[in-house]
């Protein structure tokens, strides 16, 4: 039974851990505020930082009452022992028992608020309403932190969740099922101009997506498709589909030729051949080539831009139009942010396994 060699300490390895640790959080803890904040009440969010949900001391609000009307705000006024005048106590002070007084409104208000200072518990104050008005199509209402209340139309993100999930799996489905099958001829089957062909299909992934925009628009404008989920899906399978040639033939070419063989020689054809033994051979290549068409494709908001527009909005678009109609309002854009990519997310998670030995395909021989 071998032993496993211990790595020595070095300070190079303290010096990479260091930075690892850095670039962790660094990404980590940003995100960590984003999300907290897509949870806080939009009065919060002003007030305080985000990490105020940890557990603190903090004011509570513990008595409120009315002075009498004939109190006069403009004289000296004493509340519970202490007389200061009306800016002082609309600032805030500190009784002998540790607890604030407030001044709360105008002078007519003559509304006073007695404040504690008590630990506060993790997730004080969070909700989930942000997330229903983000994905509500009516009118959103919320108080600032003036206490003034704004009304705001709804983006209804729950339809460009749906229309970017319409978009994003059969423009991922399509362009695998493709490639698999130019794949498998490339690597296996003997044709005239194969080896031109693939070259061809090779250099496209060089060719920027961008000057084929206008040219692709003219041709699905001219056929009806402008602004459908078909012209998307072709448009997104056209531009998929070089790097899924290419990722799938270094995989399927590795695939040992006896087993073909063996195939042919119980009467298998070509096509039974590549149902039966190149697509479950092929799972890790398939599965790392679906997470990078999905997020490209869920990710995308220049080709959306061009053959959607405004006419079925997906979780791109909706979130430029949120940042340009409601950059001021935090709360519902780190809501719809992170509704962007819990789907992401998941696809990501369910096929990590395969992610590694698919990047790996046709990168070692022998």
């Amino acid at each position: 039974m071998s032993k496993i060699e211990k790595k020595e300490f070095t300070p190079a390895r303290f010096i990479i851990a260091i930075v690892l640790i850095v670039i962790v959080v660094g990404w980590t803890v940003p995100t960590l505020g984003v999300f907290v904040t897509s949870f806080r009440d939009s009065r919060d969010i002003y007030g305080s930082g985000w990490w105020s949900v940890l557990p603190h001391k903090a004011l509570v609000m513990a008595e409120t009452f009315e002075l009498p009307k004939n109190t006069d705000p403009n004289a000296p006024i004493s509340i519970k022992g202490k007389t200061a005048s009306f800016e002082e106590w609309r600032q805030g002070i500190l009784m002998e028992d540790e607890s604030t007084i407030r001044w709360i409104g105008n002078k007519r208000s003559r509304t006073i608020e007695i404040y504690k200072e008590k630990w506060v518990g993790f997730g004080a104050n969070l909700t989930l309403q942000n997330y229903r008005d983000v994905l509500s199509g009516g009118t959103v209402e919320f108080t600032d932190a003036q206490g003034n209340v704004i009304s705001r139309q709804g983006n209804n993100f729950s339809d460009a969740v749906l229309n970017s999930i319409a978009v994003a799996i059969p423009a991922t489905i399509i362009p695998i099922l493709i490639a698999a099958f130019a794949a498998y001829a490339f690597a296996w089957m003997e044709f005239p101009g194969r080896r031109p062909l693939f070259i061809m299909v090779v250099a496209l992934l060089v060719v920027p997506l961008q000057i084929a925009l206008i040219p692709i628009l003219r041709d699905f404008t001219h056929w009806g498709l402008n602004g459908t989920f078909v012209g998307m899906w072709l448009a997104h399978t056209s531009f998929g589909l070089p790097l899924a040639v290419y990722l799938l033939y270094n995989y399927i070419s590795t695939i040992p030729r006896d087993i073909f063989e063996s195939a042919y020689l119980d009467g298998a054809t070509p096509f039974v051949s590549f149902v039966r033994l190149v697509l479950p051979l092929s799972i890790p290549a398939l599965a790392s080539f679906a997470i990078f068409q999905f997020l490209w494709v869920w990710n995308d908001y220049l080709v959306a831009l061009v053959f959607l527009g405004d006419k079925n909005r997906v979780v791109t678009s909706a979130l430029a139009a949120m940042v340009g109609e409601k950059g001021q309002d935090w709360h519902l854009l780190t809501s719809g942010a992170f509704l962007s990519m819990i789907l992401p997310l998941a696809v990501f998670f369910g096929l990590q396994r395969f992610f590694v030995r698919g990047l790996m395909a046709g990168s070692v021989k022998g």
